[in-house]
Parts: structure tokens; C-alpha cells; sequence
């Protein structure tokens, strides 16, 4: 074991969270971090998920950073290889190549009292001492995998949609893929084009609505490139239509109705045979699962080669999939298009806290955490795209921002008032959670159906119940009133003021 070592704010993850953490304590002029990687490149999510269709539902200029425009999107809703692509001229240009250390992943922190530091040790033997310690690691870094009887007896070539083998050829093949979420209507329409024959295996339909993308043409990105503010005035045309959307979800689900007018009458357009249109039509609310967006799934589930399956999975053999109704389909390639451990949240490295307190014993009730940053007991943690920080209508790299915006004033008070650690109050977490949840009630997300939000209890981590403007103006500053603060042992520094509790529904 090499001896402790590390900048003083270690930063875990290099998607949008920990690149852009990185890139505003640069620009902040702090210098003293390090960010970890478990793999060879940056990138996150888009660099996992690289399955052939993979692609944002959400608008290119209102996905990325707002301090770092790109003028430069081929298309309204940009690819996974050009969302990677950007990422990667984003660390080069901020110049955070020299504070990243790849393939190093983190296999626990545990926070030491007496020193005010939290001990990260890695998969490469080093241990790293960190004043503060940020976790980038984001809800959808964990595959979630079915559990079908059987599925370890498939001869086949068997893969998650989060883990695709580029270099496994489909041609020819009989592929079946199990889910029709987010990932799977991109995976499908591509999928079709080159397999023998497809089996699209869906447990339940979703709502989906016209993508409506379409290329930027080289005029258009000219006067981005040319006149800035133009390609401002579109990201925040694109944030107003969202956040009109949002009214919907939280503040009058009879909204969603004309989405629901739209939705079926988009399938009526798309899919004119009957018992296909039957299969495909949702049976819960729209927004009470997540909204997808395409103009080419329907089509490929028109196709010859291309059958929708509902007769729900029984069992999985050597050489296919076996239905309850016990009709066998064959198949050479079985694609789990299955998601991700997102609302049954897990730390996602080993981290003690206080009294080496557990994370995930902290959340054996479900995750919790205050503006979805800080737990009690984990002094000098910070989760960036913690729990309910997720988003059914809008870009997560706003919510991220203002996640970052937070955590970076944390650091500039701890600095600025010699605070060794700062813990976020157990009243405070509790009131925060207390009237966060009860914000659910009346809102398409309680409106009875099973989704990737909640966890088996019902319980809703994921998402925050709330236009992100609100969330943008809880995070603006780092609300030390909440939090205990331990000075440091030659500081003199006044205590901090406390700030009464802002106005809202949410207490902070």
C-alpha cells in the first residue's frame, strides 16, 4: 500500500458532474484536485453507452454546459459519439488531463474524525487524503439485469444495452431484446435494419411522442458560431417549452391529456394495423413513466423480420426464449435493454461516514439527501446528481450545474471561514425530505404505475418533484445555517450567521 496522497477536494467520475466540477474549481483557481476514473477514457454515461441508435431526447443546446456552448451540433438532438466528442474537447480545453487518473476505480472512503479527511482507497493500491470529497458517479452507472429463469443457460451471446460489444456482428442473427425503455426504442430501429430476425419482448408500452429531430445545416451553425447570443436565445427557448411541459407533471396532470391526444394520435398515424395499435397503446398516465421520444421505432416494428412480443417471459433457454404462454422463440443474441439501479440507489463505492456509519445502512430506507448533495453523518461529502435530482421534462446538465454552483461555494466558505468539516443537519436532511416527498402527492408520478423512479416500497429517489428554476435558486449558495461546522483547530474565524429557512414548499 503506497502512502496517503491526493489533492485536497478528490472528485470521483468524469460525465458532466465530475468534468464539470473540475472545470469550475479551475476556473475558481483551485487547483489542489484529483479526479478518479474507473475506465480509460471520460465521458460516463455516454461513454458506456454506446449502443448503435444511442442518442439525447434532449435538445443539444440545452444539453451541455452553458458556460461551454458548441456552435458545432450536426443535429438538434445530438448522438452518443458527438455528446462523447464534446465532453472530451471540454477536459482538454479546461485542461484537466493532468488531474485525471484513469483506470483507477475507488473501492471505499471512510472519513477520519480526527484529521477532518476522507481516506479513498482505489483498485490501484493508493490511498488518497481528501479535504472534500465529491461524488460524480451520477444514477446510471449501474446496469440493472432481469431476473429471468434461466438466463445463465443461454448458449448464445448475451449483452446489457449499457455494455454493448461493438465488435459482435448481428447480421444474420436472430436477436431478442428484452425491454422497451428509452435505450431499447434506439436500439430497435437500428438493430432491425441489419439482424435476420428481431423479437422485441415488451412488458409494457410506453408513451411515445415525435422526436422531431432534424439536422443543423452549416448556415444555421455559422451564426451560432458568428453570433453567440443566437444560440443562447435557442437554449433558452428550448428551457421555457420544458418547463411549460413540467406544469403537467407536478401542478395539473389533466394537462398531460394533450400529450395523450397527441401520443395515440402520433400511433394511430404510425401503426395502422389494429391488434398491433392495441398492443402498443399505454395503460397509465403520461409522464407517470419517463416520456420517450422517436420517429423510427413504429417503423421498425412494422418490418417484416421485426415481431412485439407481449406474452410475458417465462423462462430463458440454451437456444431462445420461452413465453408463459409456451411458445418458443429462437434466438442467437439475447440484448438487455433493461435500465439501470436507479431508484434502489447503493453508494457506489464502500463509504463510512461518521462512527463508520454506512452509506447504504444511512439508506436502507431509500436514498436520501438535502438539495440532493449532502447526508447527515458524511461530513465534506458532496453527491453531485444525488438522490431526487433527476428530471422527466428537462436537461440533467442544468441540475448539475446547480449542483456544482453549490458544492463550489461550500468549498469557498470552508476556505474562507477555516471550517475543517461541515455536516448537514439530521433536522434539516429530515424537514427537506419530509416536504419534498410530500410534493409526490397529486402529481402524475403518484398516479399508480410501476417506474424506474420509485423503489419496490413506492418510494420516489430519483426525481425532483419541482421546475429546475426553483432547484437553480435553492443551490445558488451554500446555506451554512443548515449544516454543523467544526473550525479549524488554530481558527478564529466568527461563526457563520444563520439564514432563516427560504420561502417554499421545500425548507432550504
Amino acid at each position: 500500500m503506497t502512502r496517503a496522497e491526493g489533492g485536497r477536494v478528490v472528485i470521483v467520475g468524469t460525465g458532466f458532474a465530475g468534468i464539470g466540477m473540475g472545470i469550475r474549481l479551475a476556473q475558481a483557481g483551485i487547483h489542489d484536485f484529483t479526479i478518479l476514473e474507473q475506465a480509460s477514457g471520460v465521458g460516463g454515461t455516454w461513454r458506456d453507452n454506446r449502443y448503435p441508435g444511442a442518442a439525447c431526447d434532449v435538445e443539444s443546446n440545452l444539453y451541455s454546459f452553458s458556460f461551454e456552448p458548441n456552435p458545432g451540433w450536426s443535429r438538434a438532438f445530438a448522438s452518443q459519439a458527438e455528446i462523447l466528442a464534446y465532453l472530451e474537447r471540454c477536459v482538454d480545453k479546461y485542461g484537466l488531463r493532468p488531474h485525471i487518473r484513469f483506470d483507477t476505480r475507488v473501492t471505499s472512503a471512510a472519513w477520519d474524525e480526527d484529521a477532518a479527511a476522507w481516506t479513498v482507497e482505489t483498485s490501484r493500491g493508493a490511498k488518497l487524503r481528501a479535504s472534500v470529497l465529491v461524488s460524480g458517479c451520477g444514477g446510471l452507472s449501474r446496469p440493472s439485469f432481469p431476473d429471468l429463469d434461466g438466463l445463465a443457460s443461454f448458449r448464445g451471446k448475451t449483452f446489457h444495452s449499457a455494455r454493448w460489444d461493438d465488435g459482435y456482428p448481428l447480421e444474420g442473427k436472430r436477436v431478442a431484446i428484452v425491454g422497451t425503455g428509452a435505450s431499447a426504442i434506439q436500439i430497435v430501429p437500428e438493430v432491425a435494419k441489419r439482424a435476420a430476425h428481431l423479437d422485441v419482448f415488451q412488458r409494457t408500452a410506453p408513451w411515445i411522442l415525435s422526436k422531431d429531430d432534424r439536422p443543423i445545416d452549416d448556415r444555421e451553425r455559422a451564426r451560432f458560431a458568428r453570433f453567440p447570443v443566437s444560440q443562447s436565445l435557442s437554449r433558452a427557448a428550448i428551457y421555457a417549452h420544458k418547463e411549460v411541459i413540467a406544469l403537467g407533471f407536478f401542478v395539473a396532470p389533466a394537462i398531460l391529456r394533450i400529450g395523450e391526444a397527441q401520443a395515440r394520435w402520433f400511433l394511430r398515424r404510425s401503426v395502422k394495423d389494429r391488434e398491433l395499435r392495441k398492443k402498443l397503446t399505454p395503460t397509465f398516465r403520461l409522464g407517470c413513466k419517463r416520456v420517450l421520444l422517436s420517429d423510427d421505432y413504429y417503423p421498425a416494428l412494422l418490418r417484416p423480420n421485426v415481431d412485439l412480443v407481449t406474452d410475458p417471459i417465462a423462462r430463458v433457454v440454451e437456444d431462445g426464449v420461452v413465453t408463459r404462454g409456451g411458445a418458443k422463440r429462437a434466438a442467437d443474441v439475447l440484448v438487455l435493454a433493461t435500465g439501470f439501479q436507479a431508484a434502489e440507489q447503493l453508494a457506489p463505492f464502500e463509504t463510512r461516514g461518521r462512527g463508520g456509519r454506512d452509506l447504504n445502512e444511512a439508506w436502507r430506507g431509500g436514498a436520501e439527501a438535502y438539495l440532493g448533495a449532502t447526508v447527515s453523518g458524511f461530513p465534506n461529502l458532496f453527491l453531485l446528481v444525488g438522490p431526487n435530482t433527476g428530471l422527466g421534462h428537462s436537461s440533467m446538465v442544468y441540475m448539475i450545474e446547480s449542483q456544482i454552483a453549490y458544492v463550489l461555494d461550500a468549498i469557498r466558505t470552508m476556505r474562507a471561514r477555516s471550517l475543517r468539516a461541515v455536516d448537514v443537519k439530521p433536522e434539516a436532511l429530515r424537514a427537506y425530505n419530509d416536504a419534498l416527498h410530500a410534493r409526490f402527492d397529486g402529481t402524475v408520478w403518484s398516479s399508480g404505475c410501476a417506474s424506474w423512479y420509485r423503489t419496490r416500497a413506492g418510494k420516489n429517489t430519483i426525481l425532483w418533484p419541482g421546475f429546475t428554476f426553483e432547484f437553480r435558486w435553492r443551490t445558488r449558495r451554500f446555506d451554512a445555517s443548515r449544516y454543523t461546522a467544526d473550525l479549524a483547530r488554530d481558527a478564529r474565524a466568527p461563526r457563520a450567521p444563520r439564514r432563516p429557512a427560504g420561502e417554499g414548499a421545500i425548507p432550504g
